[in-house]
């Protein structure tokens, strides 16, 4: 359970820090202070929902796209998550693409170095 708890903690510090460094390195890219923490919730969970869907999908009707189903499942939950008002604003197609792009690095990057670094604390303290 105390896991779950770190890595569901550690998926959505990653998506946050996602958003803000699209936000930071984007300019099309803007991200309302005033809704953030929506953002990143709505955003992490329709990551983690649309993810196993989109990897079906893609597996049953068009297995040549497997390989980037992380940067599909995040672009759909950052299309997602810009349909509720006061979290996040795209521009342009572009800004989308490389925004999606930008997030799943950062998000992929964090979701598997952060899981070592408090995992590993995890398993010293029981030894």
């Amino acid at each position: 359970m105390v896991r779950f708890l770190i890595r569901a903690a550690i998926f959505v510090v990653t998506a946050a820090l996602g958003l803000l460094v699209a936000s930071w390195v984007l300019p099309g890219f803007h991200l309302d202070w005033e809704g953030l923490l929506v953002a990143v919730l709505v955003f992490a969970a329709a990551q983690s929902i649309l993810a196993p869907f989109i990897f079906n999908l893609a597996r049953k009707y068009a297995s040549a796209l497997l390989g980037g189903i992380g940067l599909v499942s995040t672009l759909v939950a950052l299309l997602v998550a810009s349909l509720l008002p006061g979290g996040i604003r795209v521009d342009d197609f572009l800004t989308w693409i490389l925004a999606a792009l930008v997030v799943w690095v950062v998000t992929a990057l964090g979701g598997w170095l952060l899981p070592l670094i408090f995992l590993k604390k995890k398993v010293a303290e029981r030894s």
